[in-house]
């Protein structure tokens, strides 16, 4: 069943306020959990998970920051 674009505009909204900072706290917990890795190695993690979060999202971002294809036309008068 495909989402509204209200509903996704809702939606990527609290993903980014809420989800995304707790995905962050999550990662860097569980890079903590170990020795620190090499600087490069560790931001290639990071960068890693930074891609990693949003593929599953991909659908409810896609077009968000277009005009509502719902609405009516304004522009025809």
């Amino acid at each position: 069943m495909a989402l509204s674009y209200k509903t996704r505009r809702r939606l990527s909204l609290l993903i980014l306020l809420i989800g995304l900072p707790l995905y962050i706290v999550v990662a860097v917990n569980v890079v903590g959990l170990f020795d620190r890795p090499p600087i490069w190695l560790e931001l290639l993690i990071y960068v890693g998970l930074g891609i990693l979060w949003a593929l599953p999202f991909k659908a409810v971002f896609k077009g968000i920051g277009q005009a509502d294809p719902d609405a009516p036309d304004r522009g025809e008068e």
